[in-house]
């Protein structure tokens, strides 16, 4: 299996979608400062997503255990994108097995976060704290739930693994991932909905669907109907695109549609679904006209805010605007961002989540609808997934498609 994966190495390489050059990335350092301890010398593991901010004793008890599936897809795409495939693996075996062994579902699902640490044999943990004033044991209904786009993003980590390394269990894990998709999140034949939300057993269906998902899952769908050529994966792909097609508005997206099917309302934004389309559906020139919207109704100085208000700069979102603009041939504009980004760089190799000590989202924390409270937001404090997205930008990575941009 080793020769294997060093000649699918040298076919990559010769290929272009090789990742083995950037060691010199300085931001690849970071990532893997911050990530080595967590993964050396293990099989499987997944690496906590926040540490504290400079002015934090500790993490609040929410994320003092918390691995976002997201953040850790995201980590391991971006260490491949570094030439460390090997640490890269680790993170994709602890995919792999917590689909396989959930402790309530026996569907192929993954929870969207799990409890940060090696992955032991048997059901893989979720997060959660003590709480020593009740007395009983805590846990987060939104990371105990299941986000489609999060369970897309871990079949890209897989297919990038796939495509570095050649061996099949994660090739075999993707699938599975997007047939899980396939089988629960169907909403029809114009997208696919949000996923589930809640506690074990009994979780809620969201039935809205997101523009941010849809491109994540035609992402999926797409790589895997090249590799496959099953019609399946073709037509999966078409229907997530149907989706993306609904919500362009001749010059940015909406967020994608409300749990009764009628579009979201234009008055919300945000940056991630004005590029992640045209990042993942290349053949969409016209889509590229976000990013001058994005440019227009969401810039801040520095950088990208998360959503219209302006409230400072959202440091994720920059990297993503980074690698945009690379991608549409803008350097000066992408390294303009990224020296801004090397300089969010904290003690610990990781980027801060923001430059300012809160950054609102406009957003809720249950994606249920039951609740309109705007209580998600972004703290300065080192984030995973922003460390991760600055990595892809600086060494030109399309973590949608497996290439790197000219």
């Amino acid at each position: 299996m080793r020769l294997l994966s060093m000649a699918m190495a040298v076919i990559a390489l010769l290929s272009g979608a090789s990742p083995m050059r950037a060691e010199t990335s300085s931001l690849c350092a970071g990532l893997m400062q911050a990530v080595e301890p967590g993964l050396a010398g293990r099989d499987a593991a997944f690496i906590r997503s926040y540490e504290p901010g400079a002015d934090e004793e500790g993490l609040p008890l929410g994320l003092s255990t918390t691995a976002f599936t997201y953040d850790n897809a995201l980590a391991a795409i971006a260490l491949v994108a570094c030439g460390r495939v090997d640490e890269g693996r680790v993170i994709g075996n602890a995919l792999v097995h917590a689909a396989a062994h959930d402790r309530s579902f026996g569907d192929g699902r993954l929870r969207n976060a799990y409890r940060a640490g090696p992955v032991s044999p048997g059901a893989a943990l979720l997060p959660g704290w003590w709480d020593d004033h009740k007395k009983i044991w805590g846990e987060d209904a939104a990371q105990d739930g299941t986000a489609t786009g999060n369970v897309a993003w871990a079949a890209l980590a897989l297919l990038t693994l796939h495509q570095a390394t050649g061996e099949e269990d994660y090739l075999s894990g993707a699938r599975r991932l997007m047939d899980w998709i396939m089988a629960n999140a169907t909403n029809g034949a114009d997208g696919f909905s949000g996923g589930y939300h809640g506690y074990d057993p009994q979780q809620v269906r969201l039935s809205w669907m997101s523009t941010e998902h849809n491109a994540d899952v035609y992402a999926v769908a797409s790589w895997l109907s090249r590799i496959t050529s099953e019609p399946r994966y073709r037509d999966a792909a078409q229907t997530a695109r149907r989706l993306l097609d609904r919500t362009f508005r001749g010059d940015h997206f909406l967020l994608g549609t409300k749990p009764d099917g009628h579009l979201a309302d234009g008055n919300l934004l945000a940056l991630d679904v004005q590029l992640w389309p045209w990042m993942a559906v290349t053949d969409a020139p016209d889509w590229r006209r976000a990013l001058r919207f994005a440019e227009t109704h969401l810039a801040v100085d520095g950088g990208f805010d998360f959503n219209g208000d302006r409230d400072g700069v959202w440091v994720e979102g920059t990297a993503q605007a980074a690698l945009a603009y690379r991608m549409v041939g803008d350097a000066a504009a992408s390294q303009r961002l990224l020296a801004g980004l090397r300089a969010d760089r904290t003690a610990t190799g990781l980027l801060n989540a923001t430059r300012n000590a809160r950054l609102t989202t406009g957003l809720s924390i249950d994606p249920t609808g039951a609740t309109t409270i705007q209580d998600f937001f972004y703290y300065k404090r080192p984030h995973l997934g922003a460390t991760a997205w600055a990595v892809l930008a600086e060494t030109g990575w399309n973590p949608f498609t497996g290439a790197r941009v000219p």
